[in-house]
């Protein structure tokens, strides 16, 4: 029989830096389940996002091409978006949706919550597929991000990975959990049987 593994123990917990709400670091002293102690463990807090894979109702997925400053580069993207404290994810999703891509989709399924970083946090990414998305208003993001939508095909989508289109490494999970279909449908499995 396998031993169950345990969580560590947060014994003090001190805030280094406060740049609400985007960012918070703190400074933790652990206790390790073995009784070791670790005086200076950091956590980095930053708000929850949304990341979606949306497809119109020619099939086509919405794609957003923009600058983004921690890549240093133009990227594609899937519409994505910061939640606000307390905010549901799939409300986050639709709010960000509409906001990114002037669309809406009535076809949301929930393929599950991942942190993004594994000792340190950050932030957890809420995942979202929706289909049959139809254009309803006028993008208004509200925001410092300047983007261009995109309709892509799956083919499009596959050769853009191949140009080195994608920056970030959430574009690149949420790609492989749509066009794999046993990925697909695990993830929706796991995500309404939490």
């Amino acid at each position: 029989m396998t031993e169950e593994l345990k969580p560590w123990t947060v014994l003090d917990r001190r805030i280094l830096l406060d740049a609400s709400p985007f960012l918070r670091v703190h400074e933790e002293t652990i206790e390790l389940p073995d009784g070791r102690r670790i005086e200076s463990f950091y956590q980095v807090d930053q708000n929850d996002f949304v990341l979606m894979f949306v497809e119109d109702e020619a099939g086509r997925s919405l794609m957003l091409r923009q600058y983004k400053h921690g890549a240093r580069r133009v990227s594609l993207t899937f519409p994505a978006g910061m939640m606000a404290p307390g905010e549901d994810p799939l409300a986050a999703a639709k709010r960000e949706l509409l906001e990114e891509t002037g669309y809406e989709a009535a076809d949301w399924t929930a393929f599950g919550s991942y942190v993004m970083q594994g000792n340190h946090r950050g932030c957890a990414c809420h995942m979202f597929h929706a289909r049959g998305a139809r254009k309803v208003a006028e993008a208004d993001s509200g925001d410092l991000e300047e983007m261009r939508l995109e309709l892509l095909t799956r083919a499009e989508l596959i050769e853009a990975a191949a140009a080195g289109d994608y920056a970030f490494l959430p574009m690149i999970a949420m790609l492989g959990a749509v066009l794999l279909p046993e990925l697909r449908e695990s993830l929706a499995r796991s995500a309404s049987n939490p």
